[in-house]
């Protein structure tokens, strides 16, 4: 089993965090949202994944790569990088990744968390997994026949065509074939909306008799601005209530409160506050004399003196003094 993974967008819709780091690599309770992606696909697969290959853009750095590779191995897989020069569309990025697509794969995308209760049955030819919702127009949906195999790959309807959407995991039997039909959009220049679309290859494997499948999640969680990524650190902080790994080393707590569940990090000090419930404390973060909740702080952040609530700040920023609704990037202060 492989999995790709491609990453190279630029999160514009997570700025200012992004500007610092890649939107996959942001903590969400304690770990990367990548690495929260990777352990679940792999649980999901029920099988030894042998690679994990990451499609990145060119500009990520050395450090990024090197914490991909990390993950990858954490799961006892090779990490493989590939680079994305130009944004030109999902097939597009996949097919970055070709030397590592064949025999049976998985590729996700690195903006989605999901809760799944099944283990995938990875001698179908195809999966697609998907979360049933109130208002797909967003979305691409599937349509099913009553055998259940998708007929239809929806972009957007306007109008109601199904409320299934479709979550950004795929699963191929045959890595090989959905590679010769990506090159096929490629070499031919077949785009959609000016890019190269997976869609488009998944209509044309359906249409060549390749069955795809429905795999529904329990619970579809998106990391895609600051709002959204912040009530999945909520119920992601929910799912693991109560494991250790909530809670770091060294952890500093006097004369305060922490409402459960929240994730602590190592060697954060906590004095005169009441903390909780759904914070993620990265490590090295002091918080003195405040209230905090519902909110994600980074490594070596400050608040103190303040109330701040749905809130996202970046590594080393530094808060004083009243109360806030913030999303604020990397070593940035606020001192009211």
């Amino acid at each position: 089993m492989r999995i790709i993974i491609p990453m190279a967008g630029k999160g514009k819709r997570m700025r200012p965090h992004t500007l610092t780091v890649p939107k996959p690599l942001i903590n969400v309770a304690g770990k990367p949202i990548v690495q929260r992606l990777v352990e679940d696909i792999t649980k999901v697969c029920g099988q030894k994944v042998e690679e994990i290959a990451y499609v990145i853009g060119p500009d990520f750095g050395k450090e990024v790569e090197q914490n991909l590779i990390k993950i990858a191995e954490g799961q006892g897989a090779k990490g493989s990088i590939y680079y994305q020069d130009k944004a030109l569309g999902t097939a597009h990025a996949i097919m970055c990744a070709a030397d590592s697509i064949t025999g049976k794969t998985v590729v996700a995308f690195a903006d989605t968390l999901f809760k799944a209760d099944f283990v995938m049955d990875t001698e179908k030819e195809g999966v697609i997994w998907v979360q049933k919702i109130e208002d797909p127009r967003q979305f691409g949906v599937v349509k099913l026949n009553n055998s259940g195999v998708i007929t239809d790959f929806v972009e957007k309807p306007a109008d109601f065509v199904s409320d299934l959407a479709i979550i950004g995991i795929y699963y191929f039997k045959d890595g090989d074939n959905l590679k010769k039909e990506l090159k096929y959009l490629l070499d031919n220049d077949i785009k959609e909306k000016g890019e190269y679309q997976l869609t488009n290859a998944l209509e044309n494997m359906k249409g060549k008799g390749i069955k795809f499948e429905p795999g529904k999640v329990t619970e579809w969680l998106d990391c895609g601005n600051k709002d959204a990524t912040v009530y999945t650190n909520q119920r992601v902080l929910e799912f693991d209530k109560g494991k250790p790994s909530l809670r770091g080393k060294n952890v500093e707590i006097t004369g305060s409160i922490v409402i459960e569940p929240c994730f602590i990090g190592d060697n954060v000090r906590i004095s005169n506050s009441i903390v909780g419930p759904h914070v993620s404390i990265g490590a090295g973060t002091i918080i003195e004399s405040s209230i905090v909740s519902n909110s994600i702080i980074q490594a070596s952040a400050k608040v103190i003196n303040s109330n701040i609530s749905n809130s996202m700040l970046g590594e080393g920023a530094e808060v004083k003094g009243k109360p806030l609704d913030l999303s604020i990037s990397d070593y940035t202060q606020i001192i009211a």
